[in-house]
């Protein structure tokens, strides 16, 4: 982050100051965790259902922190700090100061799956004609999108920010700090039904992005999905839409989807973006909704998007020894579970390639959870996959939902164990196997994906790092 004065720390927070010395007036960088502090950093102290970091306010100072930031309950330790009412509330206040000092386009991306390649695909298109920045990793929390805007620096002219919510009423609360200019929704599905109160509360929370643009920016929606186009009447800004058919502003032609790439043409223009599925393809539609709005030319937004990199568990295949492993680890919803099976279905990994689905629940979908595990079995096998292994306290569901589809049992295994998923998958794997690997976050299927290069590596064959071509 960029040198940050103390007095203005002071005016966004509302704080205090104690005990700091004279010659401390700058900032340089903001650390939250006591164990990576670097000598001269301030440490926030955070307090949480399970956790108070003022607990560990001695321990920073002692590993260099020159300030503490605490609340009023801790206003008495004997150390250099800046005094607020609520440590988190502050960091907000800060976030949206260091906002109200950028001129950057800020554009907000939500939606139930596909944010953090949404994200990422934005960045790419718009860093071929412009400077700027987006959300780290998975940052896009009350938490996390002030750690981002921290990173704010005066030459960036968009941020490309990812907000993230699981209740009503969050995202409100991020576009407070953000005030983003531009917004898009990349779907509506049941990922966090349960917190969120059902698909009712799931639309009322993701569409307070909408309600939170100004009258000058513009938001880009997926004009297929009659749900998400509804939510439009909600935006006092223009909306455009995007999608597979012409009742869209912005549609495809000749879209070819091979492992490793999609190619598809909209407006004479063709694209050509390092992505491994068919459902990408409305991603990447509302980057280029994005990039055409602000004025870029489709030659410059194709090149930013040939440029894309692929996400860390987000479909993407690997050679691991013998076999093509589609991770798409990193989590899991009713939509994006039956389009990685749909991967699975439609790429040509040759004929003799058995094709093994490796399937962890679906968690946080309330009460449709049991129906929505058998409908995914269903789908699974619709797709004419060779096998099921479903993994968690829902496997059985999904093996139910397989069964039901026309799957013979005795191409189907459930278990809650991962020692008995290994085994089991171990007695499936033949050369030249395709297996896909997908989950819920809090299932770590992850973890299969690392067995498997462990077991091509133990049996002498290379592990590939790079996405399958």
């Amino acid at each position: 982050m960029e040198r940050l004065r103390l007095k203005d720390l002071v005016a966004a927070t509302g704080g205090r100051l104690a005990d700091v010395p004279v010659g401390l007036t700058e900032i340089v960088r903001f650390g939250t965790d006591s164990r990576t502090l670097q000598p001269g950093d301030a440490f926030w102290a955070f307090r949480g259902p399970r956790f108070d970091a003022h607990d560990f306010v001695p321990t920073a100072v002692a590993s260099g922190a020159v300030l503490a930031v605490v609340d009023e309950a801790h206003g008495e330790l004997a150390v250099p700090r800046l005094i607020v009412r609520d440590t988190l509330a502050a960091w907000g206040e800060l976030a949206g100061w260091r906002r109200r000092q950028s001129d950057a386009l800020v554009i907000g991306v939500t939606g139930s799956v596909g944010k953090t390649t949404t994200r990422e695909l934005v960045y790419a298109a718009l860093s071929e004609q412009y400077q700027g920045m987006r959300s780290a990793a998975n940052l896009n929390n009350l938490y996390g999108l002030p750690q981002t805007l921290l990173e704010l620096r005066q030459s960036d002219e968009f941020a490309v920010l990812e907000l993230g919510a699981d209740r009503v009423g969050e995202i409100r609360d991020l576009c407070a700090i953000a005030r983003p200019e531009v917004g898009l929704i990349t779907s509506i599905g049941k990922a966090h039904a349960k917190s969120f109160g059902g698909v009712e509360g799931i639309i009322r929370g993701k569409g307070e992005l909408l309600e939170a643009l100004p009258s000058s920016g513009f938001a880009v929606l997926p004009g297929d999905d009659p749900v998400v186009r509804d939510m439009a009447r909600r935006a006092a800004c223009p909306v455009i839409f995007v999608g597979e058919h012409q009742q869209n502003h912005l549609w495809p032609v000749q879209v070819r989807a091979t492992a490793g790439s999609l190619q598809f043409r909209v407006n004479g223009q063709d694209y050509s973006v390092p992505a491994t599925g068919r459902h990408f393809l409305a991603n990447a539609l509302l980057a280029i909704a994005v990039g055409r709005e602000i004025g870029m030319n489709s030659g410059a937004i194709a090149r930013g998007l040939a440029r894309f990199e692929p996400v860390d568990g987000r479909c993407r295949p690997r050679q691991i020894g013998l076999w093509t492993v589609i991770d798409d680890s990193y989590n899991a919803s009713p939509t994006s579970m039956a389009a990685a099976l749909n991967v699975l279905r439609d790429l040509d990994f040759g004929r003799s390639a058995r094709r093994i689905a490796v399937l962890g629940d679906m968690r946080e979908l309330g009460e449709c959870g049991p129906e929505e595990h058998r409908n995914i079995g269903r789908h699974a096998a619709a797709a004419g996959i060779d096998a099921l292994l479903a993994y968690g306290d829902s496997a059985d569901e999904l093996a139910r939902g397989a069964r039901e589809g026309g799957l013979t049992s005795g191409r189907i295994a459930a278990t809650d164990d991962l020692e008995i998923l290994r085994l089991l998958l171990d007695c499936w794997l033949e050369p030249g196997a395709v297996v896909l690997v997908k989950g819920s976050r809090a299932m770590q299927m992850e973890r299969v994906v690392s067995w498997l290069e462990q077991l091509a590596e133990d049996s002498g064959h290379r592990v590939v790092g790079r996405q399958v071509a």
